[in-house]
């Protein structure tokens, strides 16, 4: 009988432990959500605005070439490891 009961409690035990983790994980995907429709609200609204003057640069402007951000494109690659 006594390992019936323990059985039983332990049961109990791990059934409120899933509970608590479903709804931890619950809040997790609910703060997520909430943080992508954030940022989603702001990107509307600065797309809404449009770029501002002061980033654009006349073509005259040595910076034209790389795009206003005065930066020369790089291509990226995979650097390989190199023994020590």
């Amino acid at each position: 009988m006594y390992e019936l009961e323990l059985q039983q409690l332990r049961s109990a035990e791990l059934i409120r432990q899933a509970d608590q983790e479903r709804l931890a994980r619950e809040a997790v995907r609910g703060r997520r959500a909430a943080r992508r429709e954030a940022a989603g609200r702001t990107a509307a609204r600065e797309g809404d605005a449009g770029p501002s003057d002061t980033s654009r640069t006349s073509p005259a402007s040595p910076a034209s070439h790389t795009g206003g951000t005065g930066h020369a494109r790089r291509s990226w690659r995979l650097r390989s490891t190199r023994a020590a």
